[in-house]
């Protein structure tokens, strides 16, 4: 098994230390799998700034794959982040940085590169939507975060990422049931089958196949940085997923998907007791 991490790098600078970490959605995702025992790779445009150097630099230290980034003149992208009794605010930033700017579009060579690997996750920060029509050509699970605004629950976005992932995951704890219910019956009728909902310390709830619904929990602890749960309680979920025989052609299991939804709740209060996404910080 291999994954990739499809789109956004940014550096999460800390105000209030005067720290910079590695992160963004697609980096996260690699760097958790890579932390489950899964090799994985990222794949995205670094700017060519200090900033861009840094986090190339800790993720090679961490063994995630490079090989098939670009660099383009411009700034990296920076996220600037206070934390406010362990929960992170975010202050400010450059949207993103030269990745949003001038997004990595995929070559023939870049489609065989990805053909490598049985999972691909992306996500609204990315500026990669009108990628994701080409990842339809490859056997690899196509996973999508469509994150928290509302513009990303829109009929328009929806209509232009739904039809060509196969797992979505929104971020739902200012949603009452009744509206992520409608929400999840929008994704599917363009045919994702497989939608997970976070809803902060309420626990996730997990649409598959048919009508039934799996409710998650989170485990409740001290947390130092809330930083990257959410990313990895879903890599940690889709991980456990594809190791138990989720594929394109084959669904997951009842029993593959509550356990999935236990180790993921492990995994990301894990996350929560570090600082940064993954650690990895450098003063500034």
């Amino acid at each position: 098994m291999k994954v990739v991490g499809f789109g956004d790098n940014v550096a999460d600078v800390y105000i209030h230390t005067r720290t910079r970490y590695p992160g963004g959605n697609s980096v996260n995702f690699a760097v958790y799998a890579k932390q489950l025992g899964i090799p994985s790779a990222y794949m995205g445009v670094f700017g060519t700034d200090e900033i861009a150097d840094f986090i190339q630099r800790e993720l090679r230290e961490i063994g995630i794959d490079l090989s098939h980034c670009e660099r383009r003149e411009g700034e990296n992208g920076i996220a600037k982040v206070n934390l406010v009794d362990g929960d992170r605010v975010f202050v400010g930033g450059n949207g993103g940085g030269i990745s949003v700017q001038c997004p990595l579009r995929l070559t023939q060579d870049g489609l065989r590169y990805l053909s490598e690997f049985d999972l691909i996750h992306s996500g609204c920060y990315a500026n990669m939507e009108s990628e994701l029509a080409r990842l339809r050509e490859l056997n690899g699970l196509v996973a999508f975060d469509f994150s928290e605004e509302a513009s990303h629950r829109e009929e328009a976005y929806l209509q232009r990422v739904c039809p060509y992932i196969d797992f979505a995951l929104f971020s739902g704890s200012q949603l009452p049931d009744e509206e992520i219910q409608q929400l999840v019956e929008r994704v599917r009728a363009y045919g994702v089958v497989h939608v997970l909902v976070t809803r902060g310390v309420k626990g996730p709830l997990f649409f598959s196949s048919g009508n039934e619904v799996f409710e998650g929990r989170v485990e409740l602890i001290d947390a130092v940085d809330t930083m990257g749960a959410g990313d990895s309680f879903l890599t940690a979920f889709l991980i456990h997923l594809v190791q138990n025989g989720w594929s394109k052609t084959s669904g997951p299991s009842s029993q593959a998907i509550e356990e999935g939804l236990r180790k993921a709740a492990t995994f990301s209060a894990q996350t929560c007791l570090i600082d940064g996404a993954f650690g990895h910080g450098q003063k500034y």
